[in-house]
């Protein structure tokens, strides 16, 4: 399996955050809520979704929680108790094959909803989440979910437009793993994206890299060896500097070369 369960932890709009809201425990984590500064991630597009009627109501059966990095929200196979929204940080889904070999599908941000395909199935997670950076997590139980949707047809097509998301991103990954000619075209791939959201300064874009190599493999499917070798080749390229977690991309050209290639 991947990571053990740490003791004590656990292209559609999104959820906004209430700053100045009372936290309540979450009874899936069993975890205290813990005091968190009233910042959030989200940006102003992303608060758009749903009417703050509905945000009002949605607000009376949800449970904010704080969890620390390495924490396990849920494990593959465990049954789907509910939808967890993220509010601030980064959610690792992944799943794991029997001998052992793991692949992240996704790292969810702010206002993505984990779980959700399993709680409307009703079948068990079909993957685990592991919080990547300190997050804050809204749980929603998964029978007040299913009724909060069922009364209110507006909240049911933006968690619809959430779930039609994730499903793109998924046959992002199969395309991507299966159709792309090397793995320097996925490091290359995986780098673009990563750094879209970044500033950008007249001769480069700089961003905060908070996977390791061993990490970005498993989203691309590659071995660690291989990501690092290809990142030093790319350093020596001076396509690309790495600083500690900070990733600085010299020539955006060359990577988005190799991608399209």
């Amino acid at each position: 399996m991947a990571s053990p369960v740490i003791a004590a932890r656990a292209a559609a709009p999104a959820l906004p955050v209430w700053p100045n809201r009372q936290k309540k425990a979450s009874p899936a984590s069993g975890i205290a809520a813990v005091s968190a500064p009233a910042t959030t991630e989200l940006s102003a597009e992303s608060r758009l979704g749903l009417s703050q009627e509905r945000l009002a109501a949605l607000e009376k059966i949800e449970h904010i929680t704080n969890f620390p990095t390495g924490a396990i929200i849920f494990m593959e196979g465990q049954p789907a108790r509910g939808v967890y929204v993220v509010r601030q940080g980064r959610v690792k889904l992944l799943t794991t094959s029997s001998e052992g070999r793991t692949l992240i599908l996704k790292i969810a941000k702010p206002g993505d909803a984990l779980g959700l395909n399993s709680v409307i199935t009703g079948k068990p997670y079909d993957v685990t989440a592991e919080i990547l950076q300190p997050a804050e997590l809204a749980f929603i139980p998964r029978a007040d979910f299913l009724q909060f949707i069922t009364q209110h047809g507006d909240a049911c097509l933006h968690f619809a437009s959430l779930l039609s998301r994730d499903c793109l991103a998924a046959n992002e990954v199969a395309r991507s793993i299966g159709l792309s000619q090397s793995v320097s075209e996925r490091v290359a791939k995986f780098l673009l994206d990563w750094s879209s959201n970044g500033p950008a300064a007249k001769d480069s874009l700089r961003v905060t890299l908070a996977l390791t190599h061993e990490e970005i493999a498993q989203l691309i499917g590659a071995s660690r060896e291989t990501v690092t070798r290809t990142l030093s080749e790319f350093k020596k390229q001076r396509a690309i500097e790495l600083h500690g977690s900070t990733l600085i991309l010299r020539n955006k050209a060359a990577l988005e070369g190799l991608v399209a290639a």
